[in-house]
């Protein structure tokens, strides 16, 4: 499943540097960091993405019962290496049926995250309200990490945003009703820090988010 790098905020085609641009381009966006093709879960596909992510590739580690790796995507190329990450995993719903989880590391302005949270801009900035207390909290490397809604998402699916390591984290979960998965302090492991860990990574089926 090879395709061509995408523009990481619409989708669209992007040309690649040459005499009159020295990074990649967007008709719509301007200069971007690519999306690489997504390809099949497998763990060499994960090791590939960890290996040259400049962003956390952030995992629930142990994953919860029942639940697979079910895809990896990166923005960036050979030249800037990963400026952000897309991580998707699925399994059993807290009210049944399957739930869905992408978890997004990226740096400002990239723009990955509000693509697959279906929000306008390239950052949650204005559709979060981090004055009010935290709507979620988890562990991320060790860290507890605050979440606040993202105002303006659909409602097909529960969108949360925060910092971790100085850094956007998103958590997008399908159906919405999923969203309950973080309140149970879900603890992330940065796949970079895990070393031969990774070799034991569930995988299932390709996620069709990743390709949304």
């Amino acid at each position: 499943m090879r395709g061509e790098p995408s523009c990481p905020k619409c989708g669209g085609r992007v040309r690649a540097p040459g005499l009159f641009a020295e990074a990649w381009q967007c008709d719509v966006h301007g200069t971007v960091h690519p999306l690489q093709p997504v390809i099949p879960p497998s763990v060499e596909a994960l090791g590939v993405v960890v290996h040259r992510a400049r962003v956390p590739v952030w995992m629930p580690w142990p994953l919860p019962v029942g639940w697979l790796f079910t895809g990896v995507a990166y923005a960036g190329d050979d030249r800037s290496g990963g400026r952000a990450t897309a991580v998707a995993c699925s399994g059993p719903g807290p009210l049944g049926g399957i739930g869905e989880l992408l978890l997004i590391a990226e740096e400002l302005g990239v723009g990955l995250g509000s693509r697959y949270a279906g929000i306008d801009g390239p950052d949650p900035g204005e559709h979060l309200d981090i004055n009010r207390p935290a709507h979620a909290k988890l562990l991320a490397s060790g860290r507890p990490t605050p979440l606040w809604h993202v105002k303006a998402a659909p409602s097909d699916r529960a969108v949360f945003a925060g910092e971790a390591r100085g850094l956007w984290l998103w958590a997008i979960l399908w159906p919405e009703q999923s969203g309950l998965l973080m309140y149970d302090e879900l603890v992330l492991t940065d796949l970079r820090d895990a070393g031969t860990e990774v070799e034991l990574v569930p995988c299932g089926a390709l996620s069709p988010r990743l390709l949304s």
